[in-house]
């Protein structure tokens, strides 16, 4: 065992190959696993520790199987309910909730991702980031109406019986608001302890079904002077954001539905535009209309916020991609780990730029890297899983990973990523995330 995993090292600080884990039964029996967030015992890096599965006697062991029934087999189970909801188990695994504004604007604010307590790439729709500039309107979808009008042969208007005739496609997006990773950002000189979901969690991953907005343009009929479309939203806010043209006749969806089911009311029922890869605050939920115009519009919403502070004491707009970022979820902050042994590092990588084609995890503090795997064949601006494992072996160490998307684009350090702002930028913060674990297994976030 010993020499099969000292053969399988690539980096240093124990990582190892990322195919490891794919030989089966070689690793059975000793894998570590992680506490959950709580006391952190101090245990010795000295001690030896044994992950082998314990032996029992098969005819003992039969015996006992059927003489000591657990209470589930003993009475029938729960009824079937109308809509299908978590164990009560889980009850804990919610949304972070931040109002920055108290009980002056109590519909203003974040509602972010716990992405610690998730797995694969879909987040249920229960769980999805939420960012709302004056709360959620109530929308009768019987009397909601969309608009597309201005500089187009004929103005058109759609009801959600209406829309509903037009050919429907489903795609794997993230979507990721401008404020995410904000922690890590240079708005801050000294590292918040947080979990992963609060540093990172205003990102998700779901899969949306609509009707291409090209199609619903084409039918309008587009004027030659048109090189922009303004997307406002029926919500008390009136959310509105200057697009170019070119995005809207590319990929654009007006999306109806979530995860399979319509669209909840925080999502923008009846109807939202998504923009695959943009910042998040550019896929107008509760879409009322889309006006198309021969220049931006300079709205409230792109103008006062969601541009980037320049070292010169300019400030850029329509920054409108979201760059390649990838974090680790697991072990990340909050987390305990149960003493020395072998691991799975595992995390999420995403790009507005395109697909993810390389994530390379470090746990030496960038110092040396090691290819991670990554699940399945990554999608177009959606979340992509990766995962490598790691034998640990119990001294203090700095995680990191940095992925590349197919454009090129590579993530940066934090301190590179920080000199090309001012001061106090915190949108589109895409730096490398470090996570150090202590010797007794405490994981933190940390600035490097």
């Amino acid at each position: 065992m010993r020499s099969e995993l000292e053969a399988s090292l690539v980096a240093k600080n124990g990582l190892l190959d990322r195919r490891l884990f794919m030989k089966g039964g070689l690793l059975a029996g000793s894998i570590a696993v992680f506490a959950k967030p709580g006391r952190v015992d101090d245990t010795s890096t000295e001690a030896a520790i044994n992950y082998e599965a314990p032996v029992f006697d098969v005819q003992s062991a039969s015996q006992s199987i059927g003489a000591f029934l657990p209470d589930s087999m003993k009475t029938p189970g729960a009824i079937f309910r109308g809509y299908g909801k978590p164990a009560g188990a889980e009850s804990s695994v919610q949304r972070i909730i931040l109002q920055p504004y108290g009980d002056l604007a109590p519909g203003a604010g974040i509602a972010m991702t716990p992405l610690q307590s998730l797995e694969g790439t879909i987040t249920p729709n229960g769980l999805h980031f939420e960012r709302s500039h004056n709360g959620r309107p109530t929308i009768n979808p019987d009397e909601h109406e969309f608009l597309i009008h201005g500089l187009v042969q004929q103005p058109l208007k759609f009801s959600m019986d209406i829309l509903s005739r037009y050919p429907l496609i489903s795609r794997n997006y993230f979507i990721e608001c401008a404020g995410n990773s904000f922690f890590n950002s240079n708005l801050f000189s000294e590292a918040t302890q947080v979990s992963v979901g609060m540093i990172h969690g205003l990102v998700s991953g779901a899969e949306w079904t609509g009707i291409p907005l090209s199609i619903l343009l084409d039918e309008a009929g587009l004027l030659p002077e048109g090189k922009w479309i303004l997307a406002e939203g029926a919500d008390s806010a009136g959310m509105s954001r200057s697009i170019p043209l070119g995005k809207a006749m590319d990929d654009a969806i007006i999306a109806i539905y979530q995860n399979g089911e319509m669209l909840r009311p925080e999502q923008g029922y009846p109807m939202r535009l998504l923009l695959p890869g943009f910042e998040g605050n550019m896929s107008v939920k509760w879409l009322r209309r889309i006006k198309v115009t021969s220049n931006p519009t300079y709205t409230k919403d792109e103008t006062s916020k969601y541009s980037d502070l320049m070292p010169d004491g300019m400030a850029r707009q329509f920054t409108y991609t979201m760059g390649v970022k990838s974090t680790i979820t697991r072990p990340a902050g909050g987390l305990v780990m149960n003493g020395p042994g072998l691991y799975e590092i595992s995390g999420l990588a995403w790009s507005g730029s395109g697909k993810i084609i390389k994530v390379e995890v470090s746990a030496d503090g960038g110092t040396t890297w090691a290819a991670a795997a990554l699940d399945g064949e990554p999608l177009t601006r959606a979340l992509t899983r990766f995962r490598i494992p790691w034998k640990w072996d119990g001294l203090p160490t700095l995680l990191q990973s940095r992925a590349t998307d197919e454009a090129g684009n590579t993530q940066l350090r934090r301190d590179v990523w920080s000199a090309q702002y001012a001061e106090g930028q915190l949108y589109h913060c895409n730096a490398i995330q470090t996570w150090s674990i202590a010797r007794n297994g405490e994981v933190t976030n940390v600035f490097i």
